[in-house]
């Protein structure tokens, strides 16, 4: 089993990686309708760029193995807030029951942040740059 730790952590963390990565991108190319959506959601659309550093830099931390667990905890807290103030709170109001889509989405946040709680604990495995140069407190492979 120890031999497949190092390739299981570092597919795992492609996985993770994957859907910020393409969604960070996707917001720079649709800046302006991501902004207006936030600001629908009643999130400044201000923070955009913030949103977009979190999850294209994040993701690609994440996809190399870079100061992972730091991101590791970082992401999950993205994941649940982002999740809660788009999907969790489309689905309290009257049409709650009407909207699966937006309780698939929260529920999907909440398996994500728990993908990233679970590599906090894991570390990055033995295939990532924190391997190789350990940087930080919570940087250790």
């Amino acid at each position: 089993m120890t031999a497949l730790k190092a390739p299981a952590l570092l597919v795992g963390r492609i996985l993770l990686a994957y859907i910020f990565i393409v969604a960070g991108w996707g917001k720079i190319g649709g800046y302006e309708g991501t902004a207006g959506y936030m600001a629908a959601m009643g999130v400044p659309g201000g923070l955009l760029p913030l949103v977009i550093l979190t999850e294209l830099g994040g993701g690609i931390a994440i996809l190399v193995g870079f100061q992972t667990r730091l991101v590791a905890i970082l992401l999950a807290g993205f994941c649940v807030i982002s999740g809660y103030l788009f999907h969790f709170l489309a689905i309290t109001g009257a049409d709650a029951m009407a909207d699966m889509t937006n309780g698939i989405m929260w529920m999907k946040n909440l398996a994500i942040a728990g993908g990233f709680l679970s590599l906090f604990a894991a570390g990055p495995g033995a295939w990532s740059v924190d391997a190789v140069k350990p940087v930080g407190p919570l940087a250790t492979a």
